[in-house]
């Protein structure tokens, strides 16, 4: 448990690669192991299906399983899904690495489109794991806003957590170096904003 934010937290932070939703059925994802904004000290990576169910359990393998476990204190996810809309249950994730969460989101997403969007996947049963990951609250950085949603740690915290670490831009540098290496991999050179 995260009781106190130093410099050098232990930050694991994830995000998924570009992927084509006609054509892939896995996508890429890359976790860096971070020292607050500052150092990376390692890279972990799997798979996940596009628009899948398997995303929770493979974070959880992949977390468990890493030799960087006893340092790390909080995880970092860009946005509630990977692979479009394969939506990890944050709470399982806190729950089963026994680390808070920390699901950072550029802007506040429009409940209404993604309904319609699960619909057309048949797969309306993943709003209930939306609205089960709880409020999404915003934390002011550089006159701007970010969102975020937590789960095994208290907002104050995870806000502390997150200006700490968003020392290039508004994302933290945890998720936004795990974003330039996804895409660089699978593009050949990174390319855009996480």
């Amino acid at each position: 448990m995260l009781r106190k934010v130093k410099k050098e937290v232990r930050i694991l932070g994830i995000d998924d690669a570009p992927f084509n939703k006609e054509r892939d059925k896995k996508v890429l994802i890359t976790a860096t192991v971070f020292r607050g904004g500052s150092y990376l000290d390692g890279l972990l990576s799997c798979y996940v299906q596009v628009d899948g169910d398997d995303a929770t359990a493979k974070l959880i393998s992949l977390i468990k399983k890493t030799k960087h476990l006893e340092q790390l204190q909080c995880i970092m996810i860009n946005g509630i899904a990977l692979g479009g809309f394969n939506v990890i249950d944050i709470n399982q994730l806190s729950k089963k690495t026994k680390l808070p969460i920390i699901v950072v989101i550029r802007r506040i997403p429009n409940l209404h489109k993604i309904k319609k969007a699960l619909k057309k996947i048949k797969a309306t049963y993943k709003v209930k794991l939306l609205k089960k990951a709880g409020k999404i609250y915003p934390v002011k950085i550089k006159k701007k806003h970010v969102y975020i949603q937590v789960a095994g740690i208290n907002l104050e915290l995870a806000a502390q957590v997150v200006k700490l670490t968003a020392v290039h831009s508004l994302i933290p540098e945890p998720i936004r170096v795990a974003h330039l290496i996804a895409s660089g991999i699978i593009l050949g050179e990174s390319r855009g904003r996480a």
